[in-house]
């Protein structure tokens, strides 16, 4: 995609390599988890989860969600939502998407999931090597989802609440098959992209995307040209 103005939502940090701890110069006080799931898809909302767990009710099974199962990570999504002190969501729309793009478009989820809490944590822990800009202490942890249980969590949650999304899509718009591929670049969505043509749920600057408007503003011009 062709590159957007610079958005005051994010600023690029060193990505460091594991942090399963508090450092010693970490304030005192809460931590919370923040990642997103959506950045791929070419449909639908990029969704962010921020998740300040509870050391006292432990959660067994807490893993990146891109290793679970769908039955796995809906077992756990109810376990995060009884346990963790408390969690939030945030989302960008697709035309947020289409008017930012993809990558400050997630910061912008990422920063009203944080904001969403309703206990402030005094650091924020962040999948991934940039951060959305907080106004709190924040650090990027590479590979975070798997390291850090409460990114896992926000991955779970994040993962979950974006696939229930898309299944209620699904129901609009069944021609297109959102429940089965969640909106990624299958084959089969692919397909119904060529025999439908892009619905307002799909992201028109993504290139498969992109493709079919150009397509079906060039038969527009053609017919009218006749």
């Amino acid at each position: 995609m062709p590159s957007k103005k610079s958005s005051s939502a994010e600023v690029p940090v060193r990505p460091i390599r594991v942090l399963q701890k508090r450092l010693d110069w970490d304030p005192v006080g809460l931590l919370a988890g923040v990642d997103e799931a959506g950045r791929g898809p070419l449909a639908g909302p990029v969704v962010a989860a921020a998740v300040i767990l509870d050391d006292t009710r432990r959660i067994n099974g807490l893993a990146d969600s891109k290793v679970l199962t769908p039955l796995q990570r809906d077992k756990l999504y109810d376990r995060i939502r009884e346990k963790a002190l408390c969690c939030a969501v945030g989302s960008a729309t697709v035309e947020e998407i289409d008017t930012l793009n993809i990558f400050h478009a997630t910061m912008l989820a990422m920063k009203r999931a944080v904001e969403g809490l309703r206990l402030k944590p005094a650091k924020v822990l962040v999948d991934g090597n940039r951060l959305p800009r907080l106004d709190v202490l924040s650090e990027a942890i590479v590979g975070g989802d798997a390291k850090v249980k409460s990114i896992s969590a926000a991955s779970i949650i994040a993962k979950v609440t974006r696939d229930r999304l898309l299944a209620e899509l699904h129901e609009q718009f069944p021609q297109y098959g959102f429940a089965a591929h969640k909106g990624y670049s299958t084959p089969e969505h692919l397909e119904a992209l060529r025999v439908h043509g892009p619905c307002v749920h799909h992201r028109k600057h993504f290139a498969p995307v992109a493709a079919q408007f150009a397509i079906a503003e060039g038969v527009a011009v053609s017919v009218h040209m006749q």
